[in-house]
């Protein structure tokens, strides 16, 4: 209910700013696009396109958990002045079609990064699981493409075409630049492939469901304490359960997210006396770790190297 009154209230002050802000030439211009970005992968895919061209801002700190997050009406006015607006999908950025719904489409383009990708719904994924494991089912799609490589080249593509329509003048360097990405993207999919040749078994345990495409991508099975919800909390029961499954399959590493509590995961490991590594779903990534060269690519190794201790002693 607080989310549905949060939605609304988005709603009104969208409509508000929009009758207020008759003047839509107030945009900064220093002669460089300007794109706002919802979170991490939209962002860090934006600026390897845009590369010196445009002017990309992340709208949700990377500190934050991004699910539940509402954009303030500061934030909403920044994303009137932009030219471009890059988010992932409505059923990650839940807010997006109140604001989208409002704003002058011919002042701001909007572009959804997954179009075109066939998301998994949540009652699927449960089916795809080998255990059933009881849970309501919500019925929301599975936003999270931008973890497997592969959809990332799509969504990447994507993006680019949405920039060469807003700035055709600069259509060859973006062209450019995606082609350099994606080759990045193809080589990280050919590691995970590589890598993960020759398993003998594929299950692997996370805190919440968020590598289902992933997991569909290089034929591995995840089993979720918890649904697409990182804040759902798993009952006595549900526990009981996957404890009985990790000792049934050998599992050894529960996962856990970085901007997410490793409570529930510490608690399965304790009884399991298994180990606890974090899969980073890559929904933030702090200004230090880009200072310290870490990004997409790199993370997505990690992961890799993370996911290794499940299937390899």
């Amino acid at each position: 209910m607080k989310k549905r009154y949060g939605l609304l209230l988005v709603s009104m002050i969208v409509l508000i700013l929009a009758a207020c802000s008759n003047d839509t030439s107030e945009k900064e211009d220093d002669g460089k696009l300007k794109i706002m970005t919802t979170f991490y992968p939209m962002y860090e895919f934006t600026k390897n396109i845009a590369g010196d061209k445009a002017d990309v801002e992340l709208l949700i700190p990377s500190t934050i958990e991004p699910h539940d997050w509402e954009p303030t009406p500061k934030d909403i006015g920044n994303i009137q002045k932009a030219d471009l607006f890059v988010y992932n999908s409505a059923d990650m950025e839940t807010w997006v079609s109140d604001i989208t719904a409002s704003i002058d489409s011919s002042d701001v383009a909007v572009v959804e990064a997954s179009k075109g990708i066939k998301l998994i719904e949540e009652d699927e994924e449960a089916e795809e699981s080998e255990e059933e494991h009881e849970h309501e089912h919500s019925h929301h799609a599975d936003p999270h493409v931008w973890l497997s490589p592969v959809l990332a080249q799509q969504e990447v593509q994507t993006i680019t075409d949405a920039l060469v329509k807003v700035d055709p003048d600069n259509k060859e360097y973006y062209e450019t630049e995606s082609s350099k990405y994606i080759e990045k993207l193809k080589a990280l999919d050919e590691e995970y492939k590589t890598e993960l040749k020759g398993i003998t078994s594929n299950e692997f345990i996370t805190q919440h469901t968020a590598f289902s495409y992933l997991a569909k991508e290089y034929g591995l099975v995840q089993v979720p304490i918890a649904g697409l919800s990182p804040d759902e909390e798993p009952s006595a029961a549900k526990l009981a359960e996957l404890k009985k499954f990790a000792e049934e399959h050998e599992i050894n590493v529960i996962y856990f997210e970085e901007l997410t509590s490793s409570k529930v995961a510490e608690t399965l490991a304790n009884e399991l006396g298994a180990d606890t590594e974090v899969l980073n779903a890559l929904e933030g990534l702090s200004d230090e770790q880009q200072k310290a060269g870490e990004d997409y690519i790199t993370v997505m190794e990690e992961n890799l190297t993370q996911l290794k201790k499940s299937f390899f002693e």
